[in-house]
């Protein structure tokens, strides 16, 4: 992905619970070959794709000479829909919140457990969380992991 230019759209779907090691070259092999072959319009669209911290599944693609359109975007959704069949996860729920421990474990849950480890200390403003409607390449870069405190996270506990 990092051939790509830094104002490349990105999708970032997380997954409500990590893939497993063993799963995790498929599936990278899987969306690699997806990015390779989409398409807009006919027209080959400059794609990548990639699994980080074994739960988040990401779709990049360079605009510059093809936009991805509502078809090309629908072609993405569907080919998800597939992958979260085949592996068992859930990778649609926008209210999925990930952080990561002290230890650099990343856990996924929902908003209400969220803010209830919020509320009981087990987080705090200082903990890493993944912001998962970072819109570019730069942005998940550079603002893809950062404390609660500067994330949207902290208007939903």
């Amino acid at each position: 992905m990092t051939t790509l230019s830094p104002s490349s759209r990105v999708w970032i779907y997380a997954s409500n619970k990590p893939f497993t090691e063993a799963d995790v070259p498929a599936i990278r092999m899987q969306i690699k070959e997806f990015a390779q072959q989409w398409v807009s319009h006919n027209r080959q669209l400059r794609a990548d794709a990639d699994v980080l911290h074994n739960r988040f599944v990401v779709l990049m693609v360079d605009e510059s000479q093809a936009d991805a359109s509502g078809c090309s975007i629908d072609k993405s959704v569907a080919f998800l829909k597939g992958l979260q069949a085949e592996y068992g996860v859930d990778l649609f729920n926008r209210m999925i919140f990930s952080y990561q421990d002290a230890a650099g474990q990343v856990y996924s849950v929902d908003r209400d457990t969220f803010a209830r480890l919020y509320a009981t200390e087990q987080i705090n403003d200082d903990t890493l969380v993944f912001d998962p409607l970072v819109a570019t390449k730069q942005d998940l870069d550079q603002a893809f992991v950062k404390k609660l405190s500067q994330s949207w996270h902290k208007r939903m506990i």
